[in-house]
């Protein structure tokens, strides 16, 4: 305490001005590496998302060919047998989707970190300074 009395008001300014500038300076880089955890987490569920709707086209209409021909051979009208392989790939596509979707959803997708310090930081300069009276 003694020390902050024997320092000019400029001093404390520019201390002052030097910790505030350090204190932007992480706040950025917090918000920073949470978007960047964010985005990493939207590109796997994204991913997810695309694999299934790729796959669940490709396979809509590789075995539609595949089991339409097999039906036809075994017997069944070509109508009969594409809509039941249609019907077989449209769920299978739907639960890829479904599950990307809602895990997707399930993910926190704020800056919580770097909105609760911004917070407590806005706390800080609103209040006024504890025991600077009280000296």
């Amino acid at each position: 305490m003694d020390d902050l009395r024997n320092r000019s008001l400029g001093e404390l300014f520019t201390d002052l001005s030097r910790d505030i500038a350090v204190l932007v300076r992480k706040e950025i880089e917090l918000a920073r590496l949470e978007m960047s955890r964010i985005a990493g987490t939207l590109a796997r569920r994204a991913t997810f998302i695309a694999i299934g709707a790729v796959l669940a086209v490709a396979g809509l209409l590789s075995l539609i060919a595949t089991l339409t021909l097999a039906g036809i051979a075994l017997g069944l009208s070509p109508l009969a047998s594409s809509a039941i392989v249609t019907a077989l790939m449209i769920v299978i596509g739907g639960v890829l989707v479904t599950q990307g979707m809602s895990a997707l959803r399930a993910e926190t997708l704020v800056p919580t970190e770097t909105i609760q310090t911004l917070k407590e930081t806005g706390e800080i300069f609103r209040s006024p300074a504890r025991g600077a009276r009280g000296a």
